[in-house]
């Protein structure tokens, strides 16, 4: 005898059987995302007290064309810049970790769910009737997210010789480079961290150390490779919080240096 035809598909949207709060994470990662972007989209335009003495600002690194002393090419505006776009230094480089992290697995199901909810969650009712996954334009460019690896991966090491300019100071007497350690060196330390943290988990770094390997016993450095980012990568969601939130805090610890209104404090 047939059977008739079920499905587990909700009717409609936010239907569900659910009796929990199941809202509450997607409305929190919706107000934290919205919080960032709007705050570092602020940042980024500004183009102004993004240094103070020998602390740069994580989405200003590395400065290309700028005023700050460690530049890389020129302190003059690019005379190619368009005239009708404000000038930044921030938008020569922010759209890489920016690519990074829009593109990120984690991300991408975070973010699916909070601003267009593709599902708002699980067995929840979507506001549409079709899935159509990421095999069309423009979701399909996501497949990109592997070679903005290979920048973050760069970034890294951007960021930490920002850490290493970050202990020498001028000396008031001698204007002489002097080692020493501010809270500003402790905050943009923390920033490095935390994103490497994040970097590291990522699952295309995983797959590109080994993940496509038949045997990894026959690799034994792959596999200790392997199992370190494997480590990261189990914790990838508790990495992406922290480093997305700290790396605006260092921002703003710089800005606020730079606008006089926060001090630094010299630990020696």
């Amino acid at each position: 005898m047939s059977q008739p035809a079920t499905s587990i598909r909700p009717a409609g949207f936010a239907q569900t059987a659910r009796q929990d709060v199941w809202w509450a994470q997607p409305l929190l990662v919706f107000i934290g995302l919205s919080a960032f972007l709007v705050y570092a989209t602020w940042a980024g335009i500004q183009g102004d007290h993004y240094y103070s003495g020998n602390y740069l600002s994580p989405f200003y690194s590395p400065v290309l064309f700028g005023t700050y002393s460690h530049r890389w090419l020129s302190a003059a505006e690019p005379g190619w810049w368009p005239e009708w776009l404000r000038w930044s230094p921030a938008f020569l480089i922010i759209w890489a970790p920016a690519g990074f992290r829009l593109t990120c697995y984690y991300y991408r199901g975070a973010y699916y769910k909070a601003f267009w909810a593709d599902p708002p969650s699980c067995t929840v009712g979507e506001p549409r009737k079709h899935y159509r996954g990421e095999r069309s334009f423009p979701l399909i460019i996501q497949n990109i997210h592997r070679y903005f690896l290979y920048l973050a991966l760069c970034f890294i090491l951007i960021l930490g010789h920002d850490v290493w300019d970050a202990l020498w100071f001028a000396d008031p007497a001698t204007g002489k480079q002097v080692f020493g350690i501010g809270v500003g060196t402790l905050v943009l330390a923390t920033n490095v961290v935390l994103i490497a943290g994040y970097t590291f988990g990522c699952h295309s770094l995983r797959h590109l150390v080994g993940g496509y390997l038949d045997r990894l016993s026959e690799a034994p450095v792959r596999k200790q490779v392997y199992s370190c980012v494997s480590c990261f990568n189990r914790r990838h969601m508790g990495w992406a919080w922290p480093s997305l939130f700290f790396v605006a805090f260092a921002d703003l610890y710089v800005r606020l240096c730079s606008m006089g209104i926060v001090t630094d404090w010299r630990i020696f």
